[in-house]
């Protein structure tokens, strides 16, 4: 089929090169000269404006339209635009990690108008060129059946890794559980290994330990995976801040678990560390050190200089993986260009929920 796909950034662009590998037509665009060149190296088609873009896309009626831009006002912006410009039967399909509430309210903007939303929560992050993505979709029985053949390339296999969860909203539902489920096995295993790492007197082997847990023990997972590959090729994680971004699907599960009253202890502790780690100076952690000076007399540190920070750029589309892995990380620090927006790469634009013209 012919699909179109906005935002070619490093999920976009993969995306883009696996559906034009399985012999889908693409047609691309992007804000980004690089972005569009590089897929059209690939043998895709790029456009230069959002009128070639819509004249590329073959007959109204039949379009289809994926997005796999930042969440919030960015998404809402690309599908005002669409909306514009499509025609009653046209597919929009939203790939990123908008909300769900979000997705519900937008399907049924676009539905008076004539158009089909399905929305997508897609993981497999830029392991998902080689390996394919997991696709959890929401939305219209026959919009969804439509996309099939760029599902079914998409996915690890044809019959396995996406499906139809229920109505509009529901894949974005399902991908922010699952990223909560993330937020909990990351914070778990990063514990674990620092409380190992402590335990000096027993000299343990970070690497040793992470290869022995990938095979047959009940811990075994691709984040033990990659975790194990990293230790292995001995990673110097001293350079790396302990700042850890948040993009919003953990808030989001919290929330919702309130309202429903179902208790998330695991992915709540684990969204407050990564608050946490984002904070340069801890207010409480400054007040508690004062109130062990006032009622004690404790010896307290003074803070001599904020903490300073660089930033790594983002592995591009196209790239092996193996450019994310933290031995590389000094490398691609010495390259960075800084261009694109730091909140957008680290994967934070996505926090608050966008309602009508906000």
């Amino acid at each position: 089929m012919k699909i179109g796909m906005i935002g070619l950034g490093k999920m976009g662009g993969n995306m883009v090169l696996r559906l034009q590998q399985g012999g889908q037509h693409v047609v691309g665009y992007d804000r980004s000269e690089e972005a569009l060149q590089n897929i059209e190296a690939h043998g895709a088609q790029g456009t230069r404006s959002m009128d070639d873009f819509i004249a590329a896309l073959g007959e109204p009626g039949t379009r289809a339209v994926w997005l796999m831009v930042p969440a919030g006002k960015i998404t809402q912006s690309v599908i005002d635009d669409l909306a514009a410009r499509l025609s009653p039967g046209d597919i929009i399909i939203d790939g990123g990690n908008s909300n769900f509430n979000d997705t519900k309210r937008r399907a049924e903007e676009l539905a008076a108008r004539g158009l089909h939303f399905v929305d997508v929560g897609t993981s497999g992050g830029i392991w998902g060129l080689k390996e394919g993505y997991a696709m959890m979709v929401g939305g219209p029985e026959d919009a969804v059946e439509r996309l099939r053949p760029a599902l079914e390339v998409l996915a690890p296999a044809p019959d396995r890794g996406w499906g139809r969860m229920g109505p509009s909203g529901s894949g974005h539902y399902v991908k922010m559980v699952h990223n909560g489920i993330e937020y909990g096995m990351m914070q778990a295993y990063a514990e674990g290994f620092e409380l190992l790492n402590a335990k000096k007197d027993f000299e343990l082997d970070m690497a040793q330990i992470a290869e022995l847990w990938r095979h047959g023990s009940v811990v075994r997972s691709w984040l033990l995976d990659l975790t194990a590959e990293a230790l292995k090729n001995s990673a110097d994680f001293e350079q790396l801040s302990d700042y850890v971004a948040d993009s919003g699907e953990g808030r989001w599960t919290i929330i919702d678990s309130i309202e429903l009253g179902v208790p998330t202890p695991v992915i709540t502790l684990a969204t407050q560390m990564r608050f946490r780690s984002q904070q340069e100076v801890s207010y409480a952690g400054q007040m508690l050190s004062a109130m062990r000076r006032a009622f004690g007399g404790h010896a307290v540190k003074t803070l001599e200089a904020p903490r300073q920070e660089g930033m790594v750029p983002a592995v591009q589309a196209g790239e092996h993986p193996e450019a994310a892995a933290p031995k590389n990380i000094p490398a691609a620090a010495a390259a960075s260009t800084g261009s694109a927006d730091q909140a957008q790469q680290l994967g934070e634009s996505g926090q608050q929920r966008v309602k009508g013209d906000e």
